[in-house]
């Protein structure tokens, strides 16, 4: 049995229309993440020491995985866990503001909610190709925000995600082309903030 296995939606394929589509939402899951679960499982094969490893753990001690495996591992295991958070972050009757300990921190950090949202979609509309936007807590337990390429995951970088948007474009082709900005001011309406909150939280300790 595999150690690492695609997670199932909390929600229906068609639960965040109309802001994202059913069959986006099932491709993305099943075909796209299915895929880098898959490939990673198949790649920690010949390492059984680091099939006992966490999907965290693999990735915050990426430099140590062994060479050959190892950019197999960085894309792949990234995308197990980028969109593990992914469909965890979003859901039906989402968006609005996140409230309590996590409002407070986006207000010391950026000015207001306002100000992050901005910049937040500054962010994931100009991050040129393909991969992700975050809201991460830092070493210091501080917000950070920027973008990474591809399936990078902000553990490579010692920090704890707790905000991610996917801006490859199999996130949001099929209902929106190439206007990726509209897929980004969408999306904030499926935001989950109670669990981003819950993410923060368990990132503070």
């Amino acid at each position: 049995m595999p150690k690492h296995e695609l997670p199932a939606l909390p929600y229906a394929y068609n639960a965040l229309e109309p802001h994202i589509d059913a069959q986006t939402m099932q491709i993305h899951h099943q075909r796209h993440h299915g895929t880098y679960v898959n490939n990673l499982n198949a790649a920690l094969e010949k390492y059984p020491e680091l099939q006992n490893k966490s999907l965290e753990d693999l990735l915050r001690g990426i430099e140590s995985v062994p060479q050959d495996i190892r950019t197999t591992v960085r894309n792949n295991g990234g995308g197990h866990a980028n969109h593990s958070l992914f469909w965890t972050i979003m859901a039906p009757n989402g968006g609005g503001e996140p409230t309590g300990a996590l409002a407070q921190a986006i207000r010391e950090t950026f000015g207001s909610f306002a100000q992050f949202k901005e910049q937040f979609t500054k962010t994931a509309t100009g991050h040129f190709g393909s991969g992700w936007a975050w809201l991460v807590v830092d070493e210091a337990g501080k917000l950070q925000l920027y973008s990474l390429p591809n399936q990078d995951s902000p553990y490579m970088k010692g920090h704890t995600p707790i905000l991610g948007l996917d801006v490859w474009e199999h996130a949001y082709y099929l209902k929106y082309q190439n206007r990726r900005p509209d897929y980004v001011a969408a999306w904030w309406n499926v935001v989950n903030w109670p669990e981003v909150e819950r993410r923060y939280r368990q990132a503070r300790g």
